[in-house]
């Protein structure tokens, strides 16, 4: 599954009643038979069900998961003999008891259940949802543990059966499933058909899926595999750009694995209404239609990127999480951590020019290893591993650590090992469990035997527990060589928990490159502290070589300041990348001032490698939003002026023939942090007449640098620009377009328009499933946290209905972006009362960030001002490139 994180904030998704439990090992199930019969216009469906079980002891009695679902009739049939069963039920475990009079023998059996249930609008299990012109359809989604809303089910991953689906709709109806249509006949009566498809590969219940409604395809094919991308009506030409992704990355990973696709056919489907980002079913991918369809001629680059990496992670999940599937939650990183980390290796095959290895480390969300460095630096963090029973523990597994924190780890490993040895490893690993289920210790200790190096021991101390490594470097020349002495420390951002330490450990793959571009030497730090020597004495040693490395390097200022003055000719733009993040570290723990952060970054300002500047910008705005006092504030604004002026004037706003996509999404980013941190007015004066333009005709703007303008011109927009912006939201033609009429509406500053945006993220006109990412956004724009915050408590029953079961998680995230003592105290006392349940430690990791921005600009804004008054933050310029 992926998560979100393009437009908006990630979000915890899906979560289930609290309480559940692992079923009794009673049975396994070997074949469902289902018969869904769903009605749209009462929102309902029946089910007929049978499950061929094996029984493993002699018993009266199987348990099944089951939620929200009547039984009308049940059976269990052994030896030749049927009894009819007595049902009982759980509600709090989500377990149905099926009881029979006499005793089953240890044997094959069969279940046969007749129910009903209902099409809920929670985007979860079996639900019913609208397309743009109001037609409904019904989809599922299944994971983590809501196929027990459509079937009942042995819902756990170990539970691995074969599937017969069928499905009985309405004739104007299309359905799709996971394997292909075996027969589509008319009827049970009058306007109704009849769609059954072929018998599914072993695989979980969560993995099963189907789509009931008014749908239509482009079709292709890879590797003698057909492809179809759906959509709603009218469409359908935006899928264009998906189904060339899609058969160059299913090819890609066929060669890749050395297995080919075993599933027959590969549907992709954009869904209105969708919890997830996306969800890899087998053999039927469903997707948010934004991470979907998209208007390849216009759309952005930023889009583009999402929407591949989208697809190609749910395909690498067609092997990783479906060919083979963790045998529990607790190894839920063998599925998404696996393919986050291959999901940009297509991608960067296909597009090598849109560099996605960068993006993989430096983009500004969870998912990427410099966001599960930020994670993984709270106290609250957890480890990659981590137990799991009820839905709601479960569902607080995916997030940046099973996704990001993994990938990262995994990316290291295969530098460690190298990646043809990484890749035979891995692809003896599902060659060994195909079809079935693993465990941490099956794939490490596979890629152990394969490579002959110690991978059963390095892994555990990166997935067994939590935090990540500081590696502090000392380094002392004598004579022709140099003596570097490496010690490993826990990281936290909290400055008295990283003073005081840990007594953890890790095992730690090192490389180090000098100055002299000629020597790299790679080495296990298996100690606290442990000493190298490497030959001459270099200006410099970069302690993450290659960038690869999922630990934080702490230098000495003097180190700081030699890579700097280097770092455009002697780093890579992955190293430049890891330097500035290590750099912030330091900063934020207060063993540098900002002002080196600052001057770091002034030796980059040639630097246009856009993933080094975008990272770069982003930080620049966190330091404008958090760090700066008032009477620093213009010096600040003209120093970011100057600092981007050469960058501006090189760049300009205009787009030139023949530049590159980068180049682009650059120009946009440039635009966001010239005009909101550095309030340029050249900035200003080009935002405002690219909106008009974009008003007038969408597509004579590159919507990147659209939804810059639209979010850049709104901070002192009016009532009128305002109105304009909601006319957009209502009338756009592209998800995309949506988006950044949608996205626009929380980034305005006056208190009666940020009202208005409230009001309209709890009413029937959002869907639920963006309802509380435009609450949070408000949470986050400075001129509207305290409003958005009052909003949420005064309206709490509101918000939780608009945004569905899963959403106030989010809201729980989003209070971490204050940096406030006052609403800290607010939010904790408001959590305090009115828990949730699948949030607990997002609530601690909240209160932690809130705590640390606190402490941070205590610490750190009067360093600034004095950085800023000994550096010519003072003169102000604005830039008038065009």
């Amino acid at each position: 599954m992926k998560r979100i994180s393009w437009l908006f904030t990630c979000v915890l998704l899906m979560i289930s009643v609290a309480g559940a439990q692992r079923l009794p090992q009673i049975a396994t199930p070997e074949n469902y038979k289902l018969t869904f019969t769903p009605n749209l216009n009462k929102g309902n469906f029946a089910g007929d069900e049978t499950i061929q079980v094996k029984l493993l002891k002699p018993t009266s009695l199987i348990v099944l998961n089951s939620a929200d679902i009547d039984f009308q009739e049940a059976s269990i049939t052994s030896g030749g003999a049927t009894q009819k069963a007595t049902v009982t039920f759980d509600k709090e475990k989500e377990m149905a008891t099926l009881t029979v009079e006499k005793p089953l023998t240890a044997d094959v059996a069969t279940v046969h259940i007749q129910y009903t249930g209902i099409l809920n609008s929670e985007m979860r299990g079996f639900y019913m949802g609208k397309d743009d012109q109001g037609r409904k359809y019904a989809a599922t989604q299944f994971e983590s543990t809501d196929a027990r809303r459509a079937f009942p089910s042995f819902d756990e991953p170990a539970y691995k059966a074969t599937f017969d689906i069928t499905v009985v709709a309405d004739s104007e109806h299309t359905v799709i499933a996971n394997t292909k249509v075996l027969s589509d006949t008319p009827g049970p009566g009058a306007n109704k058909h009849t769609v059954r498809f072929s018998t599914s590969p072993k695989m979980s219940s969560y993995l099963a899926a189907i789509a009931v409604g008014q749908f239509e395809y482009i079709e292709g094919s890879a590797d003698g595999i057909p492809i179809r991308i759906y959509s709603t009506p009218g469409k359908k030409q935006l899928s264009k750009f998906a189904l060339e992704a899609t058969e160059n990355f299913l090819r890609y990973f066929d060669q890749y694995f050395g297995i080919k696709y075993p599933y027959g056919k590969l549907d992709l489907i954009g869904l209105p209404d969708f919890s997830a980002g996306a969800m890899e079913n087998i053999g039927l991918i469903t997707s948010r239609e934004v991470l979907l369809q998209l208007d390849d001629q216009q759309a952005s680059l930023g889009l583009r990127k999402a929407v591949a990496i989208t697809i190609s992670h749910e395909i690498a999940h067609q092997w990783f999480g479906d060919l083979v599937t963790m045998q529990w939650w607790d190894d839920i990183w063998l599925n998404e951590g696996f393919a986050t980390w291959m999901e940009g290796k297509p991608v960067d095959a296909w597009k090598p020019e849109w560099n996605a290895g960068l993006d993989e480390v430096s983009a500004g969300n969870i998912l990427t290893t410099i966001g599960a460095l930020n994670v993984d630096s709270l106290a609250t963090t957890r480890a990659i591993q981590q137990p799991a029973e009820t839905p709601d523990q479960i569902q607080e597994l995916f997030d940046g650590i099973a996704y990001g924190k993994t990938a990262a780890v995994l990316r290291m490993l295969e530098a460690y090992l190298g990646p043809e040895t990484f890749r035979a490893g891995v692809n003896e690993y599902l060659k060994q469990h195909a079809y079935g289920n693993s465990t941490a210790d099956d794939f490490w200790s596979t890629l152990a035997s394969v490579s002959k190096k110690p991978v059963d021991t390095v892994m555990p101390t990166f997935v067994k527990q939590p935090g990540v490594p500081m590696l502090s470097i000392n380094a002392q020349c004598s004579g022709n060589s140099t003596a570097v002495t490496l010690s490993q420390r826990r990281y936290f951002f909290d400055r008295a928990a990283f003073n005081t330490g840990t007594d953890q450990l890790w095992q730690i793959p090192v490389c180090m490159r000098t100055s002299d571009q000629k020597t790299e030497r790679c080495e296990l730090l298996t100690k606290k502290e442990d000493t190298f020597t490497l030959p001459g004495c270099p200006s410099w040693i970069l302690a993450n070589a290659g960038g690869t490395g999922y630990y934080r390097s702490g230098y000495r200022p003097a180190a700081v300041q030699a890579l700097a003055r280097d770092a455009e000719t002697g780093l890579t733009p992955l190293e430049r990348i890891i330097l500035l993040n290590d750099t912030w570290a330091a900063v934020r723990v207060g063993q540098q001032p900002v002002g080196d952060y600052l001057t770091l970054a002034e030796g980059l300002q040639s630097d246009r490698t856009d993933a080094v500047l975008a990272l770069l910008f982003q930080q620049l705005n966190y330091i404008g939003k958090y760090l700066v006092t008032e009477s620093d504030i213009q010096a600040y604004q003209a120093w970011v002026r100057n600092f981007l002026a050469p960058i501006v004037a090189e760049v300009g706003w205009e787009p030139k023939p023949g530049e590159s996509e980068s180049q682009k999404e650059l120009r946009a980013n440039l635009l966001q942090v010239m005009g909101s941190t550095g309030h340029d007015p050249g900035a200003m004066a080009e935002a405002n007449k690219l909106t008009a333009q974009a008003l007038e005709n969408p597509s004579s703007v590159e919507s990147g640098l659209a939804a810059a303008a639209f979010a850049l011109v709104a901070e002192t927009g009016d009532a009128a620009f305002y109105d304009k912006v909601m006319a957009g939201v209502k009338n756009a033609k592209t998800p995309e377009q949506y988006y950044i009429y949608f996205y626009t509406l929380p980034s305005f500053t006056d208190p009666q328009l940020l009202t208005r945006t409230l009001n309209f993220a709890i009413s029937p006109e959002v869907r639920s499933q963006d309802s509380l990412g435009l609450i949070g956004s408000v949470m986050a724009n400075s001129a509207g946290q305290k409003l958005a915050w009052d909003f949420v408590r005064s309206h709490w029953a509101e918000v939780e209905k608009a945004g569905g079961p899963f959403a106030s998680a989010q809201v729980v995230n989003s209070a971490g972006s204050f940096c406030d003592a006052g609403l800290r105290d607010e939010v904790k006392d408001f959590f305090s009362t009115h828990k949730v349940a699948a949030a607990e430690r997002s609530f601690g990791q909240s209160m932690e960030r809130i705590n640390n921005c606190v402490d941070l600009k205590t610490q750190q804004s009067p360093k600034l001002a004095s950085w800023l008054q000994n550096n010519g933050g003072g003169a102000a310029s604005g830039s008038s490139v065009r």
